[in-house]
């Protein structure tokens, strides 16, 4: 028997995923370059039923796109700070508008909204300890509605993916 996940559309729809599903999505998280070629050959499917799949799987938000992953240092962004931000409104309007300030700063590269003492977590990265110093004070800080913040600097990297099956 073929194991399938279930995942709810917003209008309630439920898309099955099968085992063969389940491994163009393996292939395409190990390399998103990989051609419909490529993974029709391991996982011995043609190239149609493999072309068609991986299009449902973006027409329905399996698949939400298509990235390259980029070392920091090497685009002189080797500083990386988690950042917890707690807001002092919590009104659906204050929190909007802070969701739209962190969209459009680039250092910001994640933002999760999370429950405990803080409201957001912010994954930040800078060129340095003062090309941060500048995004706090300068910007972060310009928010208006910013409560408290603390900031917790990346000394090591052990483990990064985005591979979620």
């Amino acid at each position: 028997m073929s194991k399938a996940i279930k995942k709810e559309q917003s209008t309630n729809e439920v898309l099955v995923l099968d085992d063969k599903d389940l491994a163009i999505l393996r292939l395409l998280q190990q390399n998103a370059k990989a051609t419909v070629k490529e993974i029709a050959d391991a996982i011995h499917l043609s190239t149609t039923p493999v072309h068609e799949r991986i299009k449902r799987m973006e027409q329905n938000g399996v698949i939400k796109q298509y990235a390259t992953l980029v070392d920091h240092s090497k685009v002189k962004k080797g500083l990386m700070v988690i950042c917890y931000v707690s807001l002092k409104q919590h009104d659906k309007t204050a929190g909007t508008e802070f969701i739209q300030m962190i969209n459009a700063m680039p250092e910001v590269i994640e933002c999760y909204n999370i429950s405990g003492e803080f409201d957001f977590m912010l994954k930040v990265v800078a060129e340095n300890m003062d090309d941060y110093y500048h995004f706090h004070v300068n910007k972060l800080s310009e928010t208006g509605n910013l409560g408290h913040v603390q900031s917790v600097f990346v000394m090591g990297v052990i483990k990064q993916t985005h591979v979620v099956v």
